[in-house]
């Protein structure tokens, strides 16, 4: 009897609880959001305002604090901030406090193409609007199409990763035979790059040739550095 008793005490017990963290639940979920918290886990500067993001969030409403909890649809809060142009990835959470939090993405442009209008190739080798907040310092690129956005995308790629080219790059002209000539912040000499292939090891003879070229004061004396052939440098002077 009872061992019968501390059972029906331990379901009465259990029920309890059950209860109150549904009722809980219940009342929490039907309380209206309290504000939003946008985080940019970019380390630049952003391309979207938090003022636009913030709209996104609460489309359709006033205000942040006339949305209910349990009315907010998170897949599609996500699915439209992903629609923006300048949006990689986007994550949208409520905390228990009532707080909208939403962790953003952005695109990472590597090129500018000249067009009309201009726009960016995006590290994906996409095409990627300019923003109106932000213009990122970024190569200029000519005599390019949407044909070759993949082929270009790897050299942008090891540009933005290399210190001294992304210091020393600023545009890249795309030939009709597929070759490629880099021109230089500094300089008034061009770099004949080739095809975009054995980068590494280019990279790698250019800055070599550079800092001797630079010690012996003769940078000035050259209008053509040809590293097509891959494995040496071939300088044309004035």
């Amino acid at each position: 009897m009872k061992r019968s008793w501390e059972y029906i005490k331990f379901v009465l017990l259990f029920g309890l609880v059950v209860f109150l963290f549904s009722f809980t639940k219940q009342r929490n979920s039907s309380r209206n959001l309290e504000k939003t918290n946008i985080e940019f886990l970019d380390e630049g500067s952003p391309f979207i305002t938090r003022n636009t993001v913030n709209k996104l969030l609460i489309q359709n409403y006033d205000t942040v604090t006339s949305i209910r909890k349990d009315k907010l649809v998170l897949k599609e809060v996500e699915s439209r901030l992903l629609e923006n142009d300048m949006i990689f990835d986007a994550q949208v959470f409520i905390t228990l406090s009532g707080t909208l939090g939403a962790k953003i993405k952005q695109r990472k442009p590597l090129g500018r193409v000249a067009a009309s209008p201009d726009y960016y190739i995006d590290e994906e080798g996409k095409k990627m609007p300019l923003s109106s907040v932000y213009t990122e310092r970024v190569p200029l690129i000519t005599g390019v199409s949407k044909s070759n956005f993949k082929e270009l995308t790897p050299l942008l790629k090891a540009i933005e990763e290399d210190p001294f080219m992304k210091s020393s790059v600023v545009g890249l002209e795309y030939q009709r035979d597929e070759t490629i000539i880099i021109r230089l912040r500094k300089h008034d000499f061009k770099v004949l790059f080739g095809k975009p292939k054995a980068i590494a090891d280019k990279f790698q003879n250019f800055k070599a040739f550079y800092k001797k070229t630079k010690q012996d004061n003769m940078l000035s004396s050259y209008t053509l550095v040809n590293l097509k052939f891959g494995d040496q440098v071939v300088a044309t002077k004035k």
